[in-house]
Parts: C-alpha cells; sequence; structure tokens
C-alpha cells in the first residue's frame, strides 16, 4: 500500500512540475522568483551534517511560520543544549528570514514530496525527531518517516474548514498519514476535532492552544520599533496608521483614506507594508502615481540618512524589507490587517493587538478564525467591510484618541492572557526523544 501510493504521488508530482515548468520559468526570468535551492528541493541534496550530534528537524513553510517557531526554538535549546536544530522552508523569503533569526541553526530548503528527495535529505541531516508547523501533509514525507522510524510531530496545528472539506474526501489517506504522527498539538478544540474526524488517533491529539501568543513583544518602546520610527522620521505627536500584510487593492484602500482625512488630520501618518516582498515596486509605484511622496525603508537603510519631513510633506511611508513587520507594529496606534478585503483568509492580528493598537482587519479572516473568535468575543478588534468603512473607523479614533488606546490596552491583556503553548509543545516533544543522560544534563 506504501509503495504504491509512493509511486502515484511521484508520477503526480512529476505531471504537475511539467505542466507548471512553463510558468516557473516565466515567473523566475521576469520576477526572480523560484531560482535557487533546486537542487535541495528536487533532489534532497541538503546539507550533509556532519558529527553524532542529535537533531530535530523543524519545518516552518514560509516566513509566519518561521516567526512562530522562534520561542518554540530558543525554549527547545534550553532544554535540550546537546541537540542541534535545523530549521527548513519552501520559501525563498521564509529561509531568508529563518537564516537570519536562527544563526546558529542549520537552514535549508524543504524537499519536494519526491520519495528520492526526502530520502536523501532524512539520510543527509540525520534527524532524532521531525516537527511540522500548522499542518503539511506531504505523503511520501510522512511516509519515510515511518520507514525510517524517526518520530513525526505536528505542533501549532490547524485545519481550515476549506482544507478539511477537501480532506474528508479523501479520508481513507488522510487516516493513513495521521496515523503515523507520534503527536499532534492543535490550537484548539475545534481543530482537534476535525482531525479525529479525519482519522487521527484520538490519544496523540493534544490542545495546547497557538504559539502565536507566546514571545510576542508587547512593549512599545524596544528598540527595533525605535530604530524603525527615527529612521521614518516619525515625531511621538504622530497618530500612526498601518495597513499590514496587504493584497491588492488594499493599499490602494488605505491611500483613499489616508488622502480624505490627512488634510484635517495633519499628524496622521501613513505606513504600508505589503505581504509579499514581490509587491515592493508595484506598490511603491502606486503610491506615487497617486502623487504621494514615497520615503521607502530600503532606501533609509541602504543611505543611512534619517528621514524628517514636515507635516506639509510627510511622504507615504513604505515597509519593503523582510522580517520587520512584528517590530513596526509597534509604531501603529490604527492597525488594518490585510489579506481580509481579499480573497486570502487574512493574516496576522495578534501582533498589533499585543501592541495595544486598534487593531482593525476585513470580513475574510477564515484562516484566523479561532482567534477571530476570540477577540471579537472580547470586543478589542473592529471588522470594516469595505474602504468607507475603514475611513469611518480611523476617523473615529483619530477623534477619540483615549478610546482607541483603552481599547488596545484590553486586545493587549487578552493576548497576554493567552500564553502558554509553547511551554506545553515543547512538554509534548521531549516525551518522544530519548531520556538526557545524567552526564549530559551535567555538562550542559
Amino acid at each position: 500500500m506504501s509503495r504504491l501510493l509512493s509511486w502515484i504521488c511521484n508520477v503526480g508530482y512529476l505531471a504537475v512540475l511539467l505542466v507548471a515548468a512553463p510558468v516557473l520559468i516565466y515567473r523566475s526570468i521576469t520576477q526572480g522568483k523560484y531560482r535557487d535551492g533546486w537542487s535541495e528541493k528536487l533532489w534532497g541534496n541538503v546539507p550533509v551534517r556532519d558529527g553524532s550530534q542529535p537533531a530535530v528537524w523543524f519545518h516552518a513553510v514560509s516566513v509566519g511560520e518561521v516567526l512562530q517557531l522562534q520561542q518554540v526554538v530558543k525554549l527547545f535549546h534550553e532544554e535540550r543544549p546537546e541537540h542541534e536544530v535545523i530549521v527548513s522552508c519552501t520559501t525563498s523569503t521564509g529561509r531568508v528570514v529563518a537564516e537570519e533569526k536562527f544563526p546558529d541553526c542549520l537552514v535549508c530548503y524543504f524537499p519536494l514530496d519526491f520519495t528520492w528527495a526526502v530520502r536523501n535529505a532524512i539520510k543527509r541531516l540525520r534527524p532524532q525527531l521531525m516537527v511540522l508547523v500548522e499542518l503539511e501533509l506531504w505523503p511520501n514525507f510522512i511516509l519515510e518517516a515511518e520507514r525510517t522510524k524517526v518520530p513525526l510531530a505536528l505542533i501549532n496545528g490547524r485545519i481550515s474548514e476549506n482544507s478539511f472539506r477537501g480532506y474528508c474526501k479523501l479520508r481513507p489517506l488522510m487516516q493513513r498519514l495521521l496515523t503515523v504522527f507520534s503527536t499532534m498539538a492543535v490550537q484548539s478544540p475545534m481543530y482537534g476535532e476535525r482531525l479525529k474526524k479525519l482519522g487521527g488517533p484520538a490519544e496523540r491529539i493534544q490542545v495546547t492552544g497557538s504559539i502565536k501568543f507566546d514571545g510576542i513583544q508587547t512593549d512599545r518602546k524596544n528598540s527595533q520599533t525605535a530604530e524603525i520610527r527615527e529612521a521614518f522620521g516619525i515625531q511621538p505627536s504622530a497618530y500612526v496608521f498601518i495597513a499590514g500584510s496587504t493584497q491588492d487593492p488594499e493599499e490602494k484602500l488605505a491611500l483613499d483614506s489616508y488622502r480624505k482625512l490627512k488634510p484635517r488630520y495633519p499628524e496622521l501618518r501613513l505606513i504600508l507594508v505589503p505581504r509579499h516582498k514581490e509587491r515592493f515596486e508595484e506598490v511603491a509605484s502606486l503610491v506615487q502615481s497617486e502623487s504621494f511622496p514615497l520615503c521607502r525603508r530600503s532606501i533609509v537603510q541602504q543611505s543611512g540618512i534619517t528621514e524628517r519631513t514636515s507635516t506639509d510633506d510627510d511622504p507615504v511611508l513604505l515597509l519593503d524589507t523582510l522580517g520587520e513587520l512584528n517590530a513596526c507594529w509597534g509604531l501603529a496606534d490604527f492597525a488594518f490587517v490585510g489579506g481580509s478585503l481579499t480573497n486570502r483568509g487574512g493574516q496576522n492580528m495578534i501582533e498589533p493587538a499585543a501592541y495595544a493598537a486598534v487593531v482593525t482587519f476585513g470580513p475574510n479572516t477564515r484562516n484566523f478564525k479561532d482567534v477571530v473568535d476570540l477577540i471579537l468575543a472580547e470586543s478589542v478588534a473592529e471588522v470594516v467591510e469595505d474602504q468607507p468603512k475603514l475611513q469611518e473607523r480611523l476617523e473615529f479614533y483619530l477623534e477619540h484618541p483615549d478610546q482607541g488606546r483603552a481599547l488596545g490596552e484590553r486586545a493587549r491583556e487578552l493576548v497576554m492572557s493567552q500564553q502558554g503553548a509553547t511551554r506545553k509543545t515543547i512538554d509534548l516533544l521531549l516525551e518522544l526523544l530519548p531520556l538526557k543522560e545524567k552526564g549530559t544534563a551535567e555538562a550542559a
């Protein structure tokens, strides 16, 4: 059964790769995407790990999952300093951020789910435990973990309603794959029930809460946020509106709101943070085509010049760097979390809430349903259905800043009350590893 499934997957993947090849080549030439890492992805030629040191392999798909891993890896290092940590990613942006955030870890691309690629990667990395973040169900990778008898864990697990409906049509396959996992730590009881209905063993499913709430920065005066404020020339008296993790046309909606309110509220500043780096140039062009002066974070970094302008000539600020959105949210008095007025399904709204900003987002937040349900139930965020509503709420809090600060403080308190999932997650992972020998513990 396993060999037949692997063969079917290999043939299917090859067919998809051949069909997609022209698109991949075109985007590689025109957008600079998909150019690197093909040896690691296609053949599993990840770095060969030297020595006999035990290792744990964490897989984080992209930037969001990489950032979530920071607290997990930190706590794991504290508990098991003798273990090497491997962090793999699927996207190039994820890898760039992983190399920055985990300088002491081995960082590589995750192999494509061909039998030969995953087999070669596991052979080279020799992990003692493999950990998937959220939910990545690649059949050949999972079956290879079973064949090599390497324990496999899922942490911060989640399964959206759309994914659940699709997986239900493949329940026999899902059951076969889920039984390989030694433990599945999920964010909420709802996600746990969905995994059980798909055939996941109930005794291996644990509700730990979301690690997204842990390690969240809450101090608006932290050094990274202060540096961005200084670089952008934002005065303490400014009222900062950040539209973050945005997709087309959300930047245009933010610009329209800003254009209408700026003349009456000269203290208002706007920062745009597109979700994907491929859109940085597009958004910069949009700002300039709308006749706004523009200040780009990347240019300020390169020049080393601090931008300071009068309120008569305040530029629209563009954060076109990777891995800085978290710190940038610390500048926000009013935050709009993007991907929520499009079909993306929303983005992480916990970070601006933790900084006590007024948090708003659109109605399409299916990817963060549990978080949205929680914060809306506690009335610490607002839904804006369109541009007029976004503008109306921004104007309200410009007129009533004290109410905005009170709302933000309640949001920050809620985030802090939800923390603790990382500790529970690490405890589950440690159960899958051999007990640390006394001599090793004393030496560490």
